[in-house]
């Protein structure tokens, strides 16, 4: 079998195949049995009818039919193989020439995926800013560390910001009590903002059994956006007592043996954070001015105690 391919376009290209009949045995004999399958002659047993009874009784056009359909698929497929084409989808083939007992061909057009020819990027030097991490962002990441790790202690004062407290919460809205909105034993971060607006402030200053009243918009359920009067009643107090920032912490909170160790730690991570950051911001900082010349082109939770 012979094949060429001529480029119709960047992404479609005519690959033109010849097949010698000689090439072509084994699909005149799988016709041939299919064939005695389907023809019952005078004489035979079923699917051992011979070649040329066969042939007679359907004619040799129908047999060379039934060849070429079998040998298409097949033969495409080796072509593409053979030609190293990357096709996409399903070709359109043409028979385009049956020669009896000489030559099969046909022409097969498909879509291929287009050669990509990068430029050189070898002379374009990409800048980066420097990224600098300070002591402060280590801080904020050790602090971090240490809430995971600290315990909640109850205490017997009046609630502060930052405080972990159990709450009662019931609501009204023109004196009609508000099911969805009422609720007990609900865990809360003060001054995390996570409940219900007007809550952190209301809650600030009362002690364990004292209750408040204060407004708020509802935001969701049958009520919502209608203004309700929300009575919040502290039932516990915590505080969260963080570890001490040290080299026995370094070994509780990680596999590093010093605070030193721990930090520099967190350091590179936040360094890789902010690479990460920096690439997703802007891919092409740096390289604009570099490629002037070449325009369009690269541009926790708390431990209860």
């Amino acid at each position: 079998m012979k094949s060429t391919v001529e480029q119709l376009s960047p992404t479609r290209v005519r690959i033109n195949v010849e097949v010698p009949f000689a090439e072509l045995k084994s699909d005149f004999d799988k016709a041939y049995k299919a064939l005695a399958q389907q023809i019952r002659l005078p004489g035979f047993r079923p699917g051992k009818a011979p070649a040329r009874l066969l042939e007679a009784r359907v004619g040799r056009g129908a047999v060379l039919e039934q060849v070429v359909n079998d040998a298409l698929p097949s033969r495409y497929s080796e072509a593409v193989t053979s030609a190293g084409v990357k096709a996409i989808g399903q070709p359109e083939i043409e028979v385009t020439k049956i020669e009896d007992g000489e030559l099969l061909e046909f022409t097969a057009e498909v879509d291929v995926r287009p050669e990509i020819e990068l430029p050189d990027f070898s002379s374009i030097n990409v800048e980066v800013d420097p990224i600098e991490i300070t002591d402060e962002a280590i801080e904020e990441q050790l602090l971090s560390l240490r809430q995971r790790f600290g315990t909640l202690t109850g205490v017997d004062r009046a609630v502060e910001d930052g405080d972990f407290v159990s709450i009662d919460l019931s609501a009204t809205v023109d004196g009609e009590n508000v099911a969805e909105a009422t609720a007990s034993g609900l865990s809360h971060e003060v001054g995390s903002g996570q409940l219900i607006e007007g809550l952190d402030e209301a809650i600030i200053g009362l002690k364990a059994g004292e209750s408040k009243d204060f407004t708020s918009t509802l935001v969701a359920g049958e009520y919502a956006g209608k203004e309700a009067v929300v009575t919040v009643t502290v039932q516990t107090v915590k505080e969260r007592e963080l570890p001490a920032e040290d080299d026995e912490f370094a070994q509780l909170a990680s596999e590093f043996d010093t605070l030193e160790e721990l930090k520099a730690d967190l350091r590179e991570r936040v360094a890789r954070v902010r690479k990460v950051e920096q690439a997703r911001s802007d891919p092409r900082q740096g390289s604009r001015a570099a490629a002037r010349d070449r325009r369009g082109s690269v541009a926790g939770g708390c431990r209860q105690g």
